[in-house]
C-alpha cells in the first residue's frame, strides 16, 4: 500500500447504534480502513446523505455483503493511500465517490472504479452531494430508460436531489422535462432547474397534468421512487412505447393494477437498484458520467442544488431534515 501523508490508526465516525430514529446516529472512534488490491483510500472532506441512509439507519435496508456497515454512499475528498494495482490515481488528488457504505467517516476505502475526479471549480461539499444521484439517475433514465432529445420526462419528487439531477440533465440533453412536487415553493424551484412544467401533486391530478402538457400523448420516460398507488396512475399517464422506471417505493412495493395497461400501450416498466451491483458496473457509468456529463458540471450547465450542510457529528440532524421532507435538492456532512 502507497500512502503519503501520516494516515492515523483511528478515526472519527457515525454509527448506527441500534435501528431506529435520527438520534441513533452515534459518533464512535474506528479503525483507518486498509485499502485492498483495487482499492483507494479517500480522507473524506464531505459525505452525501441519501434517503438510503435513512433507510438503513431505520433497518430496513443491510448494506451488501462485505460492504462497511457505516452509512454513507458518496463522499468528496484527497486520496490518502493506494491499494495494489492502482494506475490512475495518486496520493493527494481531489476525488469525489460512489461507495457502497462507510462515507460517515474521516476516511473510507473505495474501489477505483467508483472514483470520479473533483468537477472543475468544485468545492468537496458541492462534489459530496454528486456521485449517488448522478449515477442513478444517468443510468436509470438515460441507459434503462433510454431517454432521447424530444422525448418527454415525467420525474416523481423533482426537489429532491435525485429529482433536481433528473431535470437539469434531462433538460441538458433536448427533453421536454414535467415534474411533480409538494408545493408552489418546490414547483418554483424545478422550473428554475429547467422543468417545463411543474405539478403541485396536492392540488393537481398528475395524470390530468400530464396528458395536457402533451397534448394527449402522455410522458415517454417516467421515472418513479414512490409506487403504491402511483403505479396504476403512471400506467396512464404514460404514452404508446413509454418506459417506467421504478428506483423506490415509498409509498409502497406492494400495488394492484391494471396490466392491460402494458399491453394496449406497450408499456416496459422496470427499476433497479445501484448499492449491490458490481464493481465492474459502476466503472462503466462512471466512464460515462466523465465523458458525458462531466463537462456539463464543469461548465455549470448542471450542477448539484445544495439544501443544508451539517458537520458530521450532526448527521442525525441532516437524517431529521431529510424526514421532515422540506429540503430542496441535497443535504451534505462537512467531514473537515
Amino acid at each position: 500500500m502507497a500512502s503519503g501523508q501520516k494516515i492515523p490508526a483511528r478515526m472519527t465516525a457515525i454509527a448506527i447504534s441500534v435501528p431506529g430514529g435520527p438520534r441513533v446516529l452515534k459518533p464512535e472512534t474506528r479503525d483507518v480502513p486498509q485499502p485492498g488490491p483495487g482499492e483507494i483510500l479517500i480522507k473524506v472532506h464531505a459525505a452525501g446523505v441519501n434517503r438510503p441512509d435513512v433507510q438503513q439507519r431505520k433497518g430496513a435496508y443491510p448494506p451488501p455483503p462485505g460492504a462497511s456497515d457505516l452509512p454513507g454512499l458518496e463522499v468528496s475528498g484527497e486520496v490518502a493511500a493506494l491499494g495494489d494495482e492502482i494506475s490512475r490515481w495518486r496520493i493527494g488528488d481531489r476525488v469525489c465517490a460512489l461507495t457502497p457504505g462507510g462515507g460517515y467517516a474521516e476516511y473510507v476505502k473505495v474501489h477505483s472504479g467508483s472514483v470520479l475526479p473533483l468537477p472543475a471549480g468544485f468545492t468537496h461539499t458541492e462534489a459530496a452531494a454528486v456521485p449517488e444521484n448522478y449515477f442513478t439517475v444517468w443510468h436509470n433514465v438515460f441507459e434503462r430508460g433510454a431517454l432521447k432529445k424530444g422525448e418527454t420526462l415525467l420525474v416523481h419528487g423533482g426537489s429532491s436531489g435525485i429529482g433536481t439531477t433528473a431535470i437539469q440533465l434531462a433538460s441538458a440533453f433536448g427533453a421536454y422535462v414535467i415534474t411533480t412536487a409538494g408545493s408552489k415553493e418546490k414547483c418554483d424551484a424545478c422550473l428554475k432547474l429547467g422543468a417545463d412544467r411543474a405539478i403541485n401533486y396536492r392540488e393537481e391530478d398528475f395524470v390530468t397534468a400530464v396528458k395536457e402538457a402533451t397534448d394527449g400523448k402522455g410522458a415517454t420516460v417516467i421515472l418513479d421512487m414512490v409506487g403504491g398507488d402511483y403505479v396504476q396512475r403512471n400506467y396512464e399517464a404514460a404514452a404508446v412505447e413509454g418506459r417506467i422506471v421504478q428506483i423506490a417505493v415509498q409509498a409502497g412495493a406492494v400495488a394492484s393494477a391494471d396490466f392491460s395497461k402494458i399491453m394496449v400501450k406497450r408499456l416496459t416498466h422496470t427499476g433497479s437498484t445501484l448499492r449491490p451491483r458490481t464493481v465492474e458496473f459502476k466503472a462503466a457509468i462512471a466512464a460515462a458520467l466523465e465523458a458525458q456529463v462531466w463537462p456539463l458540471l464543469g461548465t455549470r450547465k448542471v450542477a448539484p442544488v445544495m439544501d443544508m450542510i451539517y458537520p458530521l457529528t450532526d448527521a442525525w440532524r441532516a437524517h431529521e431534515r431529510m424526514e421532515e421532507g422540506e429540503h430542496i435538492g441535497k443535504i451534505v456532512l462537512d467531514v473537515g
